[in-house]
């Protein structure tokens, strides 16, 4: 039963964090999981253990779907592609997180970063990835890519795979028609 009162918990305020943003209370979530008051109080007892709860609940999401995933049997391309859309769906839901602390910690933890660094990293060696960027910039580019179209996608979930082919495009191809290295015009 704990478990249960607590997972509905964290559901329907990540659910309602998502749609209406930080003017949701304690209240409008005890009220939307069927639960009094104190009941939420119990579970947590300020807004900031809650998100932080919020967050854990994101992190075992999102790495449960890196272990089923399966990203080291298949090209790097369509690994991303499966890798992107996984982190946008799972983030839309959590994207109260997002909104409400955008990059809390500056870095995602090492069993979701490491994944996805391997990715990369193979991507480089087998020249599917442009070899003059290190694996650690592409990361943080990646973030910061997948974290854009999750505040996109967080309101209409229905952008959800035009927001994914959009990171995937992006990151493999780039904005430019013709990719070519940039070179700041001096002068």
């Amino acid at each position: 039963m704990h478990d249960h009162v607590l997972h509905g918990i964290l559901d329907e305020a990540s659910r309602l964090l998502a749609e209406q943003g930080d003017a949701v209370s304690l209240m409008d979530i005890a009220r939307a999981s069927g639960v009094a008051r104190s009941t939420v109080y119990r579970y947590f007892p300020n807004r900031a253990t809650l998100l932080e709860s919020i967050a854990q609940q994101a992190i075992r999401e999102l790495s449960a779907g890196l272990d089923d995933a399966e990203l080291d049997s298949i090209p790097v391309e369509d690994a991303l592609a499966r890798l992107t859309r996984g982190f946008i769906s799972i983030g839309a839901k959590y994207a109260a997180l997002a909104a409400l602390a955008p990059k809390p910690n500056a870095t995602a933890p090492k069993d979701i970063e490491a994944p996805v660094l391997r990715l990369l990293e193979r991507g480089l060696a087998d020249s599917s990835l442009n070899a003059s960027w290190k694996a650690t910039t592409l990361l943080k580019i990646y973030g910061d890519l997948v974290h854009g179209a999750i505040l996109r996608t967080a309101h209409d979930r229905r952008q959800l795979e035009q927001a994914s082919a959009d990171v995937v495009s992006i990151f493999l191809d780039g904005a430019r028609s013709r990719p070519t290295a940039y070179r700041p015009r001096h002068g």
